[in-house]
């Protein structure tokens, strides 16, 4: 990636392992032409008004609820971001994820490293099997589909929700309350908006099965934490699996008390291959923009 953003420019690179803040971040990319951005980078009005030159912002990730388009928009600033790229590596953290908590993978790890595991019996921390079940998604975009089409290897049937018109061949298109309440595993994948803010909720988690497990690889803010930790302790639901947070990296402070909660940091995207790729996507849109053509991925 940065070899190839040698070829069409002088480089600023941040090497450090934390973010930047906010205000460093408006200082170095005063006299930028591009920025490439990761989630955890805030780029709001103040960054886009220090950047005066900015002429593209290119956010290695699909979502990008962490940058202001519409306001870059108006300042003539292209927004791109890398979809397709990290498809089925999410895919397959999320089911790594609905196998972990329904089958109690991680507490059964916890119990082995403590020295607790005192061997075989017939009843011995028994989950739950996926076969004949009902998966609820929550989201039939991209991701929604890879992981509605794995989950016919485990013999689940497949229902969705989704703001967009779609059917998909296999599935049952049903209201989000209908899926909450007939689902024995929903997913979350919807991008984060002020309609999805705390989507999953109080009032959505009380219409959910007791027995029935929460998994979410979207946005942390999709789900109200604060519910879902009462959720769990009050075993309104069996389950949850999460890698993302309403403020990440903290996590709500009971979440991490639970046994009934699998915890990831933020590893949807997170295979070598597929996060070589986004950045290769994201520098792709840097040196069209910066050579006078089309980005591969614009926003909007």
């Amino acid at each position: 990636m940065l070899g190839r953003l040698e070829q069409v420019g002088t480089l600023d690179v941040h090497r450090e392992g934390t973010d930047l803040s906010h205000d460093e971040l408006c200082a170095r990319v005063r006299g930028k032409q591009a920025l490439v951005s990761v989630v955890t980078s805030r780029v709001d009005r103040e960054v886009i008004d220090a950047g005066g030159d900015l002429r593209v912002i290119a956010n290695v990730a699909v979502g990008y609820n962490n940058i202001d388009v519409a306001y870059a928009r108006t300042r003539g600033v292209i927004v791109t971001n890398t979809p397709d790229v990290l498809t089925d590596a999410t895919a397959d953290l999320t089911w790594a994820l609905i196998l972990a908590i329904t089958r109690r993978v991680c507490e059964g790890d916890r119990l082995v490293r403590a020295g607790g595991w005192n061997g075989w019996t017939l009843d011995f921390m028994l989950g739950t099997q996926l076969n004949g079940k009902q998966l609820g998604i929550v989201g039939m975009g991209r991701i929604g589909q890879a992981v509605a089409r794995r989950a016919q290897a485990f013999g689940m049937s497949i229902a969705f929700t989704s703001r967009k018109d779609i059917s998909v061949e296999g599935t049952a298109r049903l209201p989000l309350d209908q899926l909450l309440m007939s689902s024995d595993v929903v997913s979350i994948h919807v991008a984060l908006s002020s309609e999805t803010r705390h989507l999953i909720d109080q009032r959505a988690l009380v219409r959910m099965k007791r027995s029935a497990y929460l998994v979410n690889t979207s946005r942390g803010p999709v789900v109200d934490e604060a519910a879902l930790a009462w959720a769990l302790r009050e075993r309104v639901i069996s389950g949850a699996a999460l890698d993302v947070y309403e403020n990440e990296p903290a996590v709500h402070p009971e979440l991490l008390t639970l046994e009934n909660v699998v915890l990831a940091p933020h590893l949807g995207s997170g295979t070598a291959e597929t996060r070589t790729a986004m950045a290769d996507l994201a520098a792709s849109n840097v040196i069209a923009v910066l050579s006078g053509k089309p980005p591969l991925t614009p926003v909007g």
